[in-house]
Formats: structure tokens, sequence, C-alpha cells
């Protein structure tokens, strides 16, 4: 079994912004698996379904991604995964745009909601799958600058490029986080 987390901020005015792309990759790999049932549960909107003859639990956590952590810790606790069968798919600042990476365990690198996670949880070994927002313009604020919506360009290409991050959490699905590493870390 899989436990697959989309980290972002609910509400419509987050909906595109460069911290909601957890949630926006989540809901492109429900769309590939033809889910398009959520229930409610543990604070998050949660879809379950079977892909490369795996349970997988999708969800995206209704709480602020500064408080990501507690709805995590409740899916945990109720799913039980081994924590390389927990995955985070979340925004990056030190990525450049549209990158991949996954990552098995280390620091939250400055993102408060991987940083919730790790402290509900007591351990940082689960799994992550980053993808890059690029960097803010001059001085703005990262804060701010996650907090905005993709610039009119990106958003052209950003469709693409979430289709190939729902193909990456395939990857993983189906052959594990060593090989979902060596076939997206390397590009």
């Amino acid at each position: 079994m899989k436990l697959i987390i989309g980290l972002g901020n609910p509400g419509k005015e987050y909906e595109r912004s460069r911290h909601n792309v957890g949630f926006m990759i989540v809901d492109e790999f429900r769309i590939k698996l033809g889910e398009k049932q959520e229930e409610v549960e543990h604070e998050a909107w949660v879809s379950k379904g079977k892909f490369a003859d795996q349970e997988i639990v999708i969800a995206r956590p209704m709480t602020y991604m500064n408080n990501s952590g507690r709805s995590v810790a409740g899916l945990v606790r109720a799913y039980r995964p081994a924590m390389e069968d927990l995955l985070v798919v979340h925004d990056d600042l030190d990525l450049p745009l549209f990158a991949l990476r996954f990552k098995q365990g280390g620091g939250s690198a400055g993102h408060n909601g991987v940083r919730s996670i790790m402290e509900a949880l007591g351990t940082d070994e689960f799994c992550r799958l980053r993808f890059g927002v690029g960097r803010p313009p001059g001085r703005m604020d990262p804060a701010v600058y996650v907090l905005e919506s993709f610039a009119k360009k990106e958003m052209e290409e950003l469709g693409f490029y979430l289709g190939q991050a729902a193909d990456a959490l395939a990857t993983y699905v189906e052959r594990g986080i060593e090989a979902a590493m060596n076939r997206y870390n390397s590009t």
C-alpha cells in the first residue's frame, strides 16, 4: 500500500499558486488512475484506488500548508505505511522551474509543510517528490512568491509538466523509490 500526500493550501485563492503544485500533481495522478471520488478523512480529501496491483491512498490535507503534519499523522496512524511507502509531493524553491526530484529522508530545506510533517511523525525518513517552482525575482520574499499564481507563460507549460510528474508517481508506485530516483533524478 502506498500513501501519497500532495501538499497545498485549501481555498480558491490558492488554487493555481506555486505552493499548490503538490495538490495539482496528485490531482493529475488521480485523473490518470480514473479515480474521481473523494472522501474526507483526517482533515484531508482522500481517494483510494489500485494501480500496478498496489493499493493507493491519495490525500490532500485540508489544513493549511504549515499545519500539514496534523493531517498526515492521522493518515499514517490509520493506514500504517512503511516510510518508503509514504510519499509527500511538494513545491521546491531550490529546483529549477518544473524540475522533478525524488528523495528519501533528509531535512525540510526550509519548507514549512515538510517541517510540520517531520515534527508530527517524529521522523524525516518518508519519501518526497519535489517539484521545482524556481526562485523569486530580485528581492521578492519567497513566502510571497510561492503564494502567487504561475505566470501566464508558465501556466501554458504547466499541464505538460504536471503530466510528467504524474508519470513519475506511477514509476514510484510500480517500481519503488530507488527506481524513481534513478529515472527522474538524472534528468
